[in-house]
């Protein structure tokens, strides 16, 4: 089984920068992909961006440019680095890791204020 526990959100002015982390433990050799989504007030949960076994990464349009999303050596651990904040990313960040299934965190909540 995979635990993950994210940390790193909080309150921003527009413009500013945050840096989520997600720490993975327990049987992270099953880990195929990691990355996060995120649940604006009263939205559905939308995909944010991913890193995959290889270290290839991928992002949804709304944030290319913006957001970095990076993964430590060992695995255990994702980063979401967000630069340019806007008020629309105003969210609940939940990552996830990917084995035979979806696992997820518990999320955290940025806001961004203009």
């Amino acid at each position: 089984q995979v635990q993950l526990v994210e940390s790193g959100g909080g309150s921003v002015q527009a413009g500013g920068s945050l840096t989520l982390s997600c720490v993975a433990s327990g049987d992270t050799s099953s880990i195929i992909g990691v990355g996060w989504f995120r649940q604006p007030p009263g939205k559905q949960r939308v995909w944010v961006a991913r890193v995959g076994s290889n270290g290839g990464t991928d992002y949804a349009d709304s944030v290319k440019g913006r957001f970095t999303i990076s993964r430590s050596g060992a695995k255990n651990t994702v980063y979401l680095q967000m630069d340019s904040l806007k008020p629309e990313d105003t969210a609940k960040y939940t990552c996830y890791a990917f084995t035979t299934a979806m696992i997820w965190g518990q999320g955290t909540q940025v806001t961004v204020s203009s």
